[in-house]
């Protein structure tokens, strides 16, 4: 069994990397590095349709949790085109990282485009339990399912708040909604989407219990390397005192009642 699950990952690492090596070919031509996000975003997409054509489960084992992780996949895709990370000019990030890697900045995308298509491939040892064996508990499967889909409404509305705010050109900090309680509510219910795939699981134990290991990763990442910090420099660097007042103010992660003025 183990074999098998560590066979569908390398599978799901193979279709991401060929995604991630097209897009960077994109990119050569049009400078513009953030269409990795939305390739790593799409890849899952893909990921899930694999394992479906691929599955030895019955379908009732992973059909629920496909749709939702589908669903993420493309809203998350659909919301990164809207803001233009595939578009000119190129992000702010991506831009200081293509002047700090000059002049091998094409080669050292190239690693970083890969770098997120192996980064797809450990990540879908989240839901990958489901398309090759039946699950032994049904009501961590629902409680689950239940959490990811909960936790995608909550990221939507997030992001959907991030840019009524952005659309009325006020400028300053985002301090409403869900952000007036969370610096990054958006992050905080990505997580929760993954804790449910990895609930889920849990269902198939025990080999299901792989699904644990990519939400710890991507708490990690979203906590201490590519999440946060660097977003909170960005807006600091930006913004200045009234963001420093905003972290100040506001819980970091988890969402929990400011601390009044």
């Amino acid at each position: 069994m183990i074999g098998e699950l560590a066979v569908r990952a390398a599978e799901a690492w193979v279709v991401a990397a060929a995604l991630q090596l097209a897009l960077w070919l994109v990119q050569q031509r049009t400078r513009s590095a953030g269409i990795v996000d939305v390739g790593w975003a799409g890849s899952f997409t893909l990921v899930i349709a694999l394992f479906a054509w691929r599955s030895t489960a019955p379908a009732s084992a992973w059909w629920p949790l496909a749709a939702i992780a589908i669903t993420w996949s493309l809203r998350l895709t659909a919301h990164l085109l809207a803001r233009g990370a595939a578009g000119i000019p190129e992000e702010g990030r991506y831009v200081a990282l293509r002047a700090r890697w000059a002049p091998h900045a094409s080669r050292r995308f190239l690693v970083f485009f890969q770098a997120q298509a192996a980064l797809t491939g450990i990540l879908s040892l989240a839901f990958v339990a489901p398309f090759v064996m039946a699950p032994r508990c049904t009501a961590l499967q629902i409680a689950g399912a239940a959490l990811a889909a909960l936790a995608l409404v909550g990221e939507a509305i997030a992001d959907a708040q991030l840019a009524a705010f952005k659309k009325r050109g006020t400028g300053g900090v985002c301090d409403v909604g869900l952000w007036s309680w969370s610096r990054h509510p958006n992050y905080f219910f990505e997580w929760c989407v993954w804790l449910g795939y990895a609930i889920h699981g849990l269902a198939f134990w025990p080999y299901g219990a792989i699904a644990l290991f990519p939400q710890a990763l991507l708490l990690w990442s979203i906590l201490f390397v590519t999440g946060i910090p660097p977003t909170e420099i960005q807006s600091i660097r930006s913004r200045g005192d009234a963001y420093l007042a905003y972290q100040a103010r506001v819980s970091k992660f988890v969402p929990w009642p400011p601390k009044r003025s």
